[in-house]
């Protein structure tokens, strides 16, 4: 075992204790009310930035905590982690361009790049100078980008299932970016809309993405679906956002990956067929600072989500809080 994996071993038996049903530990603070897509829908507000108007939803005070969703989803994914982690962190959740409630012009880039940028913008906007991130999926690539570029920005990474080097968009998305090219990608996502059994079966994102397709509720479906099919312009620049993901950023960064000061924990779900467990491990040993992986036995893509309580638990630990 690497010496980093046993002193992040040692922090993890001291600071990791049991998390309470409804107060967490440290100081005796009190976990946020839980969020539904109402109470969600309730706390959301939109910024102006020089990428359009960006809808957040934000929990807690004191340090910032950034949460970048995956595709197609938006800052709702994070709710659970939002109520968890509020006592301890300022918790911002974004939705990214082109996805979510965010209002984008009709012609703004929506290339993992833009996302970086706008994330900048977004953090501007709100004076803040640095966050912990924590990201997942297609936000995953967002997170790596604006780390290599903005590094003084970032004091602690959390990365779960996401693209990693070479493997950005995974294969397996190959048919989904051609039909995004051809702009009829957003009638799979009104299938999703229509039918709830289609949805949550293997050919839907419930059944392929989590790893309890019950978890995959119609709330949530009704969140996350209902602004990308909104209007004309929405749908566009939801086929545009999946288009974007080619070609590849990440291979160019590689340099600076491996000078990265960040201190970085990779959380990795091991029933993942798009982000297998090699790249959590590629991770592992490209990050000078990398605090080891974490296996998620049977966690599909969208396990941050289904599992908010070790989300928690490994970002308190990482952040030497609680």
């Amino acid at each position: 075992m690497k010496r980093r994996e046993l002193l992040w071993t040692g922090a993890c038996a001291a600071g990791l204790l049991a998390l309470p049903g409804c107060r967490l530990t440290g100081g005796g603070r009190e976990r946020s009310p839980p969020m539904d897509a109402a109470a969600f829908h309730a706390s959301r507000r939109l910024i102006p930035t020089p990428f359009g108007r960006i809808a957040w939803v934000e929990r807690g005070s004191g340090p910032a905590a950034l949460f970048i969703h995956g595709f197609p989803l938006n800052g709702f994914q994070w709710r659970g982690a939002l109520q968890r982690l509020s006592p301890y962190r300022r918790c911002l959740a974004p939705d990214l361009i082109g996805l979510g409630y965010t209002d984008a012009p009709d012609q703004q880039d929506l290339s993992p790049q833009a996302q970086s940028d706008m994330l900048a913008a977004f953090l501007d906007a709100l004076s803040i100078a640095s966050v912990d991130i924590v990201a997942n999926d297609s936000g995953g690539t967002v997170a790596q980008l604006f780390v290599v570029q903005h590094p003084a920005r970032v004091r602690t990474l959390i990365l779960t299932n996401c693209e990693v080097h070479e493997n950005s968009p995974p294969p397996q998305m190959r048919n989904s970016i051609q039909k995004a090219r051809d702009g009829v990608y957003d009638q799979k996502m009104a299938r999703h809309l229509e039918d709830r059994e289609y949805a949550r079966s293997p050919q839907g994102i419930g059944g392929s993405a989590y790893m309890n397709p019950a978890s995959f509720s119609d709330e949530s479906i009704d969140y996350y679906f209902t602004p990308l099919l909104a209007s004309p312009l929405r749908r566009a620049q939801l086929n545009r956002h999946l288009a974007a993901f080619e070609p590849n950023p990440l291979i160019a960064i590689e340099p600076a990956l491996k000078r990265c000061a960040t201190p970085t924990r990779m959380l990795w779900g091991t029933a993942d067929p798009l982000f297998p467990m090699i790249w959590a491990e590629w991770l592992d040993r490209t990050l000078p600072q990398s605090r080891g992986v974490r296996r998620v036995e049977d966690g599909r893509l969208f396990w941050p989500e289904e599992l908010p309580d070790l989300l928690a638990e490994e970002a308190r630990a990482l952040w030497g809080v609680g």
